[in-house]
């Protein structure tokens, strides 16, 4: 398990920056998608439907990669490749939902997303880190 520093939070949190999570289908071919997500602690969380090409990636093969950009310049990313858990506990769920809506759609509406991803065929997807690269001012 690699660790966060403390720079790299404020830049994972910084905002509302979409994460771009990457998993691998059956056949090997790469599935990148945006996400909306928060950190607990060291881990990444966000949720995802029970059927999604994420989902049923995760549970054959946890290994993750997440990849979270800022493209004003003099720009900078961070790179997150860690192992995924899936779990279905509702009240986590509705917890986590409740925080990312907020994070990203405003504190005035929390409530009503966390209503809406924090239901039953949601799972929420907790990543721990296992190595991170981490590149600011790219441009300078």
């Amino acid at each position: 398990m690699e660790t966060l520093t403390t720079e790299q939070r404020v830049f994972l949190l910084e905002g509302t920056r979409t994460g771009k999570l990457a998993t691998v289908r059956k056949d090997g071919r790469p599935h990148v998608v945006p996400i909306w997500f928060e950190l607990d602690g060291n881990a990444i969380v966000f949720n995802t439907g029970h059927t999604s090409v994420k989902a049923a990636s995760i549970r054959r093969d946890s290994r993750v990669c997440l990849c979270v950009d800022d493209e004003t310049p003099p720009y900078a990313f961070i790179m997150v490749e860690g192992t995924a858990d899936l779990s279905a506990d509702s009240e986590a769920l509705l917890y986590w939902a409740t925080r990312i809506g907020g994070r990203y759609m405003g504190t005035e509406l929390a409530e009503a997303y966390g209503k809406r991803n924090g239901v039953e065929g949601e799972l929420l997807v907790r990543v721990t880190p296992t190595r991170i690269i981490f590149e600011k001012d790219i441009a300078s």
